[in-house]
């Protein structure tokens, strides 16, 4: 049966290879598009599972409340008793919990040091809680130790060769000083598929030790620094565990100064493991999430442009229909019924999607190397490994050859035997009806995803380009230490004596980063002091930060050096800050009595609104303070014409002052443009696949348009011969196509504007979707479509009239 299904294809193909290749090209494109993206999309969903307890693993996150109830921020992390409470508090719901610290140390071992962004301290619970395999020495009685430290397998060959690593001793350098850890145990490498990653495992008593010992440590509620997990009984359900978390908070937080318990102000949640890379995009996490949003929409994207490569081989199947009547009616006639014609045309569908197969999986193995490195993810095809991979792509054809194959099987079985012998066979006007259908709706999606590429550029455009209210460009910062930071004014007037730094300043967090830091306030409003039941965030600068950004003030005055007040009594607001206070104008508010965090003084001016964070997340109340000991990065304003030789010569002088560890100089300009890398690569994949389903679309209807002028070549020879234009005939050819383009693209409008609006919901600031978006989406679908028709149709206008009547 199968060897005459090829029989029939290679026939087919022999005969007609344009048609053929259209189909193969069409059908392999889409499926290798698909695997791809299931690749990737499998990956993305398999996220923490590989630990025992997956199910009842849970990550504790905190957020804080404004008077209306909107969550003002939502951390990650939480404080560091949190994690100890929830287990001691609720012993019947919690089984364990454990708290993770991370830290970027130098480590030292030998004459080599290097900075490490995944060590973590960690309470002995982790190996309670988590996975993890030990694979020599010990695992959770290592960090029973005050120098206990575990490290994965590639860290210990890293360090160490292929001599043992337990035993061995690391220096880490933490907070300016040297602390030994020893090597006590080894564990398996954190599989890729984890939302966060470790190297390094520490004891948590240094940390413990740093915070002033276990009292103040088990009493810090304002140190959210820790990621929390907890390990539920089975059975339980998180959500009627999460609820009883509130009542923890007022017990062992008690109330504010006004009598409203903690709770009304801060909330403790839980977060499924399994659902933390791809759900949780909160203002603080270990390592940047993935978005399951983006899960939908590349599945969608492959989705249509297979459909769009079957809807190619229906059409053509069942335009090219007149061309097998004959061999159906004398099938029929020779004693097959409709059931075996269907198996028959099935069959055939499935052998080409089989050979489309063949060509898809070439393609994958082609590209899948450069979409793995773009997307930065491990992804392979490899059967050996997964044989699942195998069950997929056999689905795939499954699915391609039925929906492809089933319309025209159904379609062509169906022929009336005697009418066809007869030569009255006519398609009818319901099937003709449905190819039309099938191609609006090819160009529908492709001006779908023309109009979600034209949005996503510029929306990516208008984010990079924005004026965000301060000076970005050749500003560039570098991380510090405490010899920086004690003798700040002394580097600070050597550094400005170079001819190509404008000037330099220090704060505690720089533009492009988030505004995590906050305190309690109280300001003078209507005559009174007023506890505030909001959340302004902090920064602690220097004197010249806002002319080092070029950050204006709208009212009042910037920070004065020669001030000594300015040190210790002067807060400068920002108009939003100004607005949710209560103040009705920046100059109303200069001047006021302003309590923030224990510090008493007066705001001494307002600056203009300004981006501090991307553009993700909207314009929060800030409040800029004199540092006295949070400081950290050191930002130099620099002549863009001397960029080399300034790197140069900070390199140098880091060299100098931070020694061992690496120079990393960051602009914050670059630093903006870094929050916008899912969007970019968003913005690429989106392009490249939208071209795709572009021509594939363009080859389904380059076939239908090239079968048509076929059929009609002798209609057009004797309107030739009667007197017509090249024009009329291409009037007369194109039209029909055109105005199914015409209305899949009216049919795409309304589609793509409400799927835009709700992508670009997850920007605080956005271009929105202008009409012009649909012009040039329409422009452009209708211009290729044209020329595709006009380069056929063209064809049968010139041709010599005598010859096609002729061969007819």
């Amino acid at each position: 049966m199968f060897k005459n299904y090829f029989k029939i294809v290679f026939r087919n193909a022999k005969k007609h290879p344009m048609y053929v290749l259209i189909n193969l090209v069409g059908l392999a494109i889409g499926m290798a598009v698909s695997i791809i993206i299931l690749l990737y999309v499998q990956f993305e969903l398999s996220y923490d599972n590989y630990h025992p307890d997956g199910d009842r693993l849970y990550r504790v996150s905190r957020a804080w409340f404004n008077p209306d109830g909107q969550i003002s921020l939502h951390l990650g992390h939480t404080a560091p008793p949190f994690g100890p409470l929830i287990q001691s508090d609720f012993p019947e719901d919690v089984e364990v919990s454990a708290r993770l610290f991370n830290f970027d140390p130098l480590i030292k071992s030998g004459g080599d040091a290097f900075e490490e962004e995944r060590f973590f301290f960690a309470d002995q619970e982790a190996f309670d809680v988590f996975g993890w395999e030990v694979v020599a020495g010990e695992g959770k009685t290592a960090l029973d130790q005050a120098d206990g430290l575990v490290l994965t397998e590639s860290t210990a060959k890293r360090y160490f060769g292929d001599t043992p690593a337990v035993g061995k001793e690391l220096i880490a350098l933490l907070n300016g000083q040297e602390v030994t850890f020893q090597v006590r145990g080894v564990m398996k490498d954190i599989p890729e598929n984890s939302h966060f990653q470790v190297d390094f495992l520490a004891s948590m008593v240094p940390v413990v030790q740093f915070y002033g010992g276990l009292e103040a440590f088990m009493s810090n509620y304002g140190s959210n620094n820790f990621s929390t997990y907890i390990k539920l009984r089975e059975g339980l359900s998180y959500k009627d565990f999460e609820a009883k978390l509130p009542s923890l908070i007022d017990r062992h937080m008690g109330e504010t100064q006004a009598g409203i318990p903690m709770s009304k102000g801060t909330q403790l949640f839980l977060w499924p493991i399994q659902d933390i890379h791809l759900y949780s995009n909160l203002d603080s996490e270990i390592e940047a999430n993935g978005n399951i949003d983006y899960v939908y929409i590349y599945l969608a994207v492959a989705f249509f442009i297979l459909l769009i490569a079957c809807i190619n081989f229906m059409n053509l199947s069942t335009a090219r229909s007149s061309l097998r009547s004959m061999e159906v009616g004398l099938r029929k006639v020779m004693g097959a019924d409709r059931g075996l014609l269907v198996r028959q045309f099935l069959g055939e569908s499935f052998v080409m999607t089989a050979m489309a197969m063949m060509l898809a999986l070439i393609l994958v193995f082609l590209f899948l190397p450069s979409f793995a490195d773009f997307s930065e993810r491990p992804l392979s095809l490899n059967f050996f490994q997964n044989p699942l991979y195998l069950l997929g792509v056999l689905g795939i054809m499954v699915f391609v050859g039925l929906i492809s194959g089933s319309y025209p099987a159904l379609f062509l079985s169906g022929f009336m035997p005697a009418r066809v012998l007869k030569g009255a066979f006519k398609a009818g006007k319901i099937h003709e009806r449905f190819r039309s259908v099938l191609v609006v709706g090819q160009f529908a999606i492709s001006v779908v995803l023309i109009v979600a590429v034209l949005v996503v550029v510029g929306q990516l455009n208008f984010m990079v380009g924005k004026d965000l209210g301060f000076e970005k460009e050749d500003v560039v910062y570098l991380p510090s230490n405490a010899e920086i930071q004690n003798n700040y004014l002394l580097l600070k007037d050597r550094w400005e004596n170079h001819p190509g730094i404008q000037s330099v300043t220090i704060s505690s967090r720089v533009p492009s980063g988030r505004l995590l830091d906050s305190q309690g306030a109280t300001a003078e409003v209507n005559g009174e002091m007023s506890q505030l039941n909001i959340r302004i965030a902090d920064i602690h600068v220097a004197h010249n930060f806002l002319d080092t950004y070029g950050i204006n003030t709208v009212a009042g005055r910037n920070f004065n050096y020669d001030l000594a007040s300015d040190s210790t009594e002067a807060f400068i607001l920002n108009e939003t800050a100004v607005r949710e206070i209560g103040w009705s104008s920046p100059e109303e508010a200069v001047g006021k009595q302003f309590l923030y965090g224990g510090q008493r003084g007066f705001v001494t001016g307002v600056m203009q609104d300004f981006h501090f964070e991307s553009l993700h997340q909207p314009i929060v109340p800030i409040v800029f303070l004199i540092a006295t000991d949070r400081k950290n990065p050191v930002s130099f304003k620099i002549q863009s014409d001397q960029r080399e030789q300034i790197l140069a010569y900070l390199e140098a002088e880091w060299a100098q002052l931070r020694p061992d560890f690496p120079f990393e100089p960051t602009f914050v300009d670059e630093g903006f443009n870094r929050q916008y890398e899912a969007e970019d690569r968003v913005k690429t994949i989106f392009t490249f696949f939208s071209a795709l389903a572009v021509l594939i679309s363009i080859l389904g209807l380059l076939g239908l348009v090239t079968f048509a002028t076929e059929q009609r070549t002798r209609e057009i020879g004797i309107r030739k011969v009667m007197g017509a234009e090249t024009g009329n005939i291409l009037l007369l050819l194109g039209k029909d196509f055109l105005k199914l383009v015409g209305i899949g693209f009216l049919i795409a409008i309304p589609i793509s504007w409400f799927g835009m609006n709700s992508w670009l919901e997850d920007f605080a600031y956005s271009i929105g979707v202008h009409w012009t978006v649909f012009l040039w989406a329409g422009l452009g679908a209708g211009v290729i479509a044209a020329a595709t028709v006009v380069s056929q149709t063209i064809k049968a206008a010139w041709a010599n009239p005598v010859k096609s009547i002729k061969n007819e």
